[in-house]
């Protein structure tokens, strides 16, 4: 009867210690899902600013912008359109 004992103990403490290791593997399997929502939201934000950063670079590139900013330090635009200068050179043989 103590034999019969004993590996009904054995069978409790097996199923026991299954318990806990599929309690163990819920319980990371849980974090993890956190982790993934909260790195999709990180990724969201760095989405949406670096919209906006491009936005503003592509609005600090415009011509007109460019040109109120030098003449805030002194410097305007050309009256006179550029002109090309041609160099003609010989090279002789």
């Amino acid at each position: 009867m103590s034999d019969d004992s004993f590996k009904n103990w054995r069978f409790i403490i097996f199923l026991s210690v299954l318990a806990l290791i599929m309690i163990a593997s819920s319980h990371s399997a849980d974090k993890k899902v956190h982790r993934i929502a909260q790195l999709n939201n990180d990724v969201k934000e760095l989405k949406s600013e670096y919209v906006d950063v491009r936005m503003t670079l592509m609005q600090a590139k415009l011509e007109s912008k460019i040109i109120k900013t030098m003449e805030k330090r002194g410097l305007k635009p050309s009256l006179m359109p550029p002109q090309k200068i041609k160099i003609i050179t010989t090279i002789k043989k």
